[in-house]
């Protein structure tokens, strides 16, 4: 056994101290809540510290998708009422306005990624941590993880996006069911909602949405994110039509992009019979 020197010392105290994590592995960015003792609830100074680490995500030209996950074995436990209740303003939860990105409560519900990010779900993604979840583009959840609208039960209310997404993610009746009754949701029943997206053993939330982030961040980025776009932006259209306009305009930059170079390729051989090794490129042009 080595002694660990200052440096080590205090760099590892500072890591312990901050309350949210950001660690890169090539073009995935994972960003960590990092307050354990508390389930990691998120408090002002929280929501403020995801806000920064997620701005910087996105303005990173070579991080191409993010997880977002928590440390200690919870996803988050939603917002920290006890921060809420002692009216300190400088750790209780932002409600001061219904808009501006800054003055989301949960730090992120009012930020619209362009970027790719997937919720890593061990333990508990409950009340405002089911909204961080329901943010995300995908959730990968362990076996015995459970999601719900646990502030039911205080009579806390959904301020996070909660009541927008989820319907709009699982259905009306079915958001209505989880929302009025705030029970909870192991993940086979989240995964029949369409709730989750993958489920895995416990323990492997992370390393499972890591590999799956590094599998969407291999492809041509241009198009993957155009398609992106044009899911998200279609519940906007009135009209079918409408939708397929904007869907054809994205695509033709796309198109223009690389689809050329991607249909050479696999004229070339590569990618046959529903293959997908050698088709892609982490070093892929942005």
């Amino acid at each position: 056994w080595k002694q660990p020197s200052w440096r080590q010392l205090y760099l590892s105290f500072n890591l312990s101290m901050a309350l949210v994590l950001t660690d890169k592995q090539g073009p995935v960015t994972i960003i960590s809540i990092n307050r354990p003792s508390v389930r990691n609830c998120v408090d002002r100074r929280t929501a403020t510290a995801l806000r920064v680490a997620f701005r910087d995500f996105e303005n990173d030209a070579t991080a191409r998708v993010a997880v977002l996950a928590g440390e200690g074995g919870t996803f988050c436990a939603g917002a920290d009422l006890k921060a809420v209740s002692s009216g300190d303003p400088r750790i209780m939860n932002d409600v001061s306005s219904s808009t501006g990105e800054d003055k989301a409560p949960m730090g992120l519900s009012r930020m619209a990624f362009k970027k790719p990010v997937i919720a890593a779900i061990d333990g508990y993604a409950v009340a405002g941590g089911l909204e961080l979840a329901i943010l995300c583009d995908l959730r990968v959840m362990e076996e015995d993880a459970v999601m719900g609208v646990f502030c039911r039960r205080w009579g806390v209310p959904l301020i996070d996006g909660g009541t927008v997404r989820l319907p709009r993610l699982v259905g009306l009746s079915r958001a209505l069911d989880l929302i009025l009754t705030g029970r909870p949701v192991d993940a086979k029943e989240a995964l029949m909602l369409g709730l989750a997206n993958r489920v895995v053993a416990k323990g492997k939330a992370r390393a499972a949405a890591i590999d799956l982030a590094a599998q969407i961040a291999a492809f041509p980025q241009e198009c993957m994110l155009g398609d992106r776009k044009s899911t998200y932006a279609q519940s906007s259209f009135s009209d079918i039509p409408s939708a397929m306009k904007n869907e054809f305009e994205i695509g033709l930059v796309s198109l223009a992009a690389n689809a050329k170079e991607g249909a050479g390729r696999f004229a070339a051989g590569q990618g046959r019979h529903g293959m997908f090794e050698g088709t892609t490129s982490v070093s892929a042009k942005l």
